[in-house]
């Protein structure tokens, strides 16, 4: 399926708001409504949109710590590498997983409730031997901006 510029506008309006209605997407992407629900259909069956979530407010529901963890592998083969990530997939703390270039395999996100939460975490990482040969730790002190979409129009042309 090639996207055009309405294809995108109706993805970038989604992912700011998953609940609008589709009279109101239908009015921003200036559309009618029964063409701009078929084209969002299509989006969907296509695999465009992989689902709808809630943003949650976190701080509302207590406190909690980020850290960004760049971790090396001892070794890097495909069996190192395929180990550690069916080890960390199953850690609901980790948030985000990057596999990146540079000095570091990896830059993972984890979410705890707390420092010694996350030690214990990589303590038992550490204990059950999935490659790591080392870790540096970066706690998050304030994320003074946190974008939940991307600028679809710009990075992408129709």
């Amino acid at each position: 399926m090639k996207l055009d510029r309405i294809d995108l506008k109706i993805l970038s309006e989604l992912q700011k708001n998953g609940r609008i209605t589709n009279v109101e997407l239908a009015e921003l992407v200036n559309l009618s409504p029964s063409p701009c629900l078929m084209r969002v259909k299509k989006l969907q069956t296509e695999g465009y949109i992989a689902g709808y979530s809630a943003q949650i407010d976190v701080s509302k529901l207590g406190q909690t710590l980020t850290v960004f963890t760049e971790i090396t592998l001892k070794n890097h083969r495909q069996t190192d590498f395929a180990r550690f990530l069916a080890t960390v997939d199953k850690i609901d703390e980790v948030i985000e997983c990057h596999l990146i270039s540079g000095g570091y395999d990896y830059l993972m996100k984890f979410v705890t409730s707390s420092i010694a939460e996350y030690q214990t975490i990589m303590e038992r990482l550490i204990d059950l031997d999935v490659g790591i040969d080392k870790y540096f730790s970066f706690v998050v002190l304030k994320s003074p901006i946190v974008k939940t979409h991307l600028p679809l129009d710009k990075i992408f042309e129709a």
